[in-house]
């Protein structure tokens, strides 16, 4: 994981920008290993907990960490089992900012 990611912020998109590809995706992603680039469009973890109460209590975590940054990733869990997707839902696709949560929710597993 990035340490340097996730001492940035997140910056707020304000459209009409072209989602990261290519080489500049590579670049980020693999600072990340931990999460999953789909189709170019967002990334992805899952997450395995001994039970419900410690994924509920990471789902509040990263809660907290959407709110701070005002950048807000689709957040699925059931028992013992978190999914976390990101992108920038304005372009509909990856930007330096969806590494930077991804960046900070990997810190706040560690």
């Amino acid at each position: 994981m990035s340490e340097e990611l996730a001492q940035r912020s997140c910056v707020p998109c304000r459209g009409g920008i072209p989602p990261l590809r290519g080489e500049a995706l590579l670049e980020l992603s693999a600072q990340l290993p931990e999460w999953e680039v789909v189709d170019e469009h967002h990334l992805q973890r899952e997450l395995s907990f001994s039970n419900f109460r410690e994924a509920l209590a990471f789902v509040n975590r990263v809660g907290e960490i959407a709110e701070a940054e005002d950048h807000h990733p689709d957040i699925w869990f059931t028992w013992g089992k978190a999914r976390i997707q990101i992108f920038t839902h304005k372009i509909d696709g990856l930007t330096e900012s969806d590494f930077v949560l991804a960046a900070k929710i990997s810190r706040a597993t560690s």
